[in-house]
C-alpha cells in the first residue's frame, strides 16, 4: 500500500478549516503547537486575545483540543506573531477549561518547536528566544547541538506568596490549610503527606479526585487578584507537594481531572516562592523538581523582586522537550462532530 510522504501529503479539499500542528512533550507533558494562518484571534495584546478566547469564542479550543482531534491529556498552544517588539514569538496555552496566561512546560515545547523546525534560526551552542504570553515576556535559552535543543532554560516571572496556611473547608475532610502562591498563575499548594500521598503513579486517580475538590473550594473561598495583571484573579490549580531530601516533587491537578505529567513549571515557580518565604530555600541553590512519572526540571531562585506591595522571587527552570509528530488537522462541514466533543469517562463529570 502506497503512503505519501509528509511533504507530498495535502490537506483534504473538503475541509472548511485546517491547521498545522507539531506535537511535542516536555518531560512527559504533551504540548501541541498550532502554527500557520488558519486562525485569527482579535486583540491588540496577548491578554486581549486570551479574553476573546475565554469569553467570546471557544471554537479554536474545541477544534484543537477536544475529541476526535485531541484529548484531555494535552495542551494546545496557539502560536502568534508577537505584539511587543522585544519578543520573537507569542503563544497562548489552551487547556480543556480554556486559555491560560502562561505554562512553563509549554514554553519549553514552543521554544523547541520554533528552533528545531526552523521557524526561528538556531544558533549553537545557545539560542535565546523571547516569548510573549498574556502574563508577560518570558526569556528562554535553548542549549543546541547538531540541530537539536538539548534543553531549554526559562527565566520565569516574579513569583510571590499570597497566603501561608490559609484555612480551607473541604467536603469530607473538614478544615485543611493550604499555601496560595503565584508562579505565572495562582496555585493552592497542599502537603501531600497530610493525606497519605507520595505523588507516585498508582495514586494518580485518588490525587485527581481530592485535588478537584481542593481546587474548586479554593476558587470559591480564596479570592485573589494579581496586583499588576488585570484578569488574573482565580486559583487555577491544586498542587500536591512532597519532598525528596533537598529536592521536591509536585503533583498538579489539571481540569477536567488529570495529573500534569511534568513537574509543572509555573507550579514549581510558585512552590519555590513558598519555600523561600518559609526559609526552606535560599537564592543560588539549584534543586530538582520532580513529577509523578519521575521526570524533572532543574529549578533555582536567582533573585528578588517586588510585585505591587508583595515581596517576590525570580526563578529559573531548565527542562527538556521532544517533537514526536507533525500533522494537519481539519474540519469537514459534513462531519457531525466537527466542533468536537468530550465524554465524562475521560473528561470528568462536568464534561
Amino acid at each position: 500500500m502506497f503512503l505519501p510522504s509528509a511533504d507530498e501529503f495535502k490537506a483534504s479539499p473538503h475541509w472548511s478549516k485546517n491547521i498545522r500542528v507539531i506535537d511535542a512533550h516536555a518531560e512527559g507533558e504533551v504540548g501541541r503547537v498550532v502554527i500557520g494562518d488558519g486562525f485569527d484571534v482579535p486583540g491588540a495584546t496577548m491578554m486581549d486575545k486570551l479574553r476573546h478566547l475565554a469569553d467570546v469564542d471557544d471554537s479554536l479550543t474545541r477544534f484543537a483540543l477536544f475529541e476526535p482531534r485531541g484529548c484531555a491529556q494535552m495542551t494546545a498552544n496557539l502560536l502568534f506573531p508577537p505584539t511587543r517588539p522585544e519578543a520573537q514569538a507569542a503563544f497562548i496555552p489552551l487547556q480543556p477549561d480554556g486559555p491560560h496566561a502562561m505554562s512553563g512546560s509549554n514554553a519549553m515545547c514552543v521554544t523547541t518547536v520554533l528552533l528545531e523546525t526552523g521557524i526561528l534560526p538556531m544558533k549553537e551552542p545557545f539560542t535565546e528566544v523571547i516569548l510573549e504570553t498574556p502574563a508577560g515576556l518570558v526569556r528562554t535559552v535553548a542549549a543546541c547541538q547538531n540541530g537539536k535543543c538539548k534543553n531549554v532554560t526559562l527565566d520565569m516571572f516574579p513569583s510571590f506568596v499570597e497566603h501561608l496556611d490559609h484555612p480551607l473547608e473541604i467536603e469530607g475532610h473538614g478544615t485543611i490549610h493550604v499555601d496560595v502562591a503565584f508562579g505565572g498563575c495562582y496555585f493552592a499548594l497542599v502537603d501531600a503527606r497530610e493525606f497519605g500521598f507520595s505523588i507516585v503513579p498508582g495514586e494518580a486517580r485518588d490525587l485527581v479526585a481530592l485535588g478537584a475538590k481542593i481546587g474548586r473550594a479554593a476558587r470559591e473561598q480564596i479570592p485573589v487578584e494579581h496586583p499588576m495583571q488585570g484578569g488574573v484573579n482565580k486559583v487555577e490549580y491544586a498542587l500536591f507537594c512532597a519532598r525528596d531530601g533537598k529536592n521536591i516533587r509536585n503533583g498538579n491537578v489539571i481540569h477536567p481531572g488529570r495529573m500534569d505529567r511534568s513537574p509543572c513549571g509555573t507550579g514549581t515557580a510558585a512552590r519555590l516562592a513558598v519555600m523561600h518565604a518559609r526559609g526552606d530555600l535560599k537564592a543560588g541553590i539549584e534543586i530538582q523538581s520532580g513529577s509523578i512519572i519521575g521526570s524533572a526540571f532543574a529549578a533555582e531562585i536567582t533573585g528578588a523582586a517586588v510585585v505591587g506591595h508583595r515581596k517576590a522571587v525570580i526563578t529559573k527552570l531548565r527542562g527538556r522537550a521532544w517533537i514526536f509528530a507533525v500533522s494537519s488537522i481539519g474540519m469537514d462541514p459534513s462531519d457531525p462532530f466537527q466542533h468536537g466533543y468530550a465524554l465524562s469517562d475521560t473528561w470528568g463529570p462536568n464534561a
